[in-house]
C-alpha cells in the first residue's frame, strides 16, 4: 500500500503539542467585528486546544504521520 500522506491544509491550521494535544486559531475572527461582542473578540485571542474527539478525528484522518 502507497503510504498516507498528511493533509496540506491540516498542516496549516494544527500544531500538535508536546503532550499529543491539538493546538488551533480560534474561530470567528476574519470579518464582522464589529457586530460581535468584546468579550467574544477577546476570548477568541490566541490559540485554543481542541476537544479530544475532535483532536483524536483530526489525528487519525488528516495526521496520520504528525506534523
Amino acid at each position: 500500500m502507497p503510504k498516507m500522506k498528511t493533509k496540506s491544509s491540516a498542516k496549516k491550521r494544527f500544531k500538535i503539542t508536546a503532550t499529543g494535544k491539538i493546538k488551533v486559531a480560534a474561530a470567528g475572527k476574519r470579518h464582522g467585528m464589529i457586530k460581535r461582542s468584546n468579550k467574544f473578540i477577546r476570548d477568541a485571542r490566541g490559540t485554543m486546544i481542541l476537544a479530544e474527539p475532535d483532536a483524536k478525528k483530526v489525528i487519525h484522518c488528516y495526521l496520520p504521520n504528525g506534523l
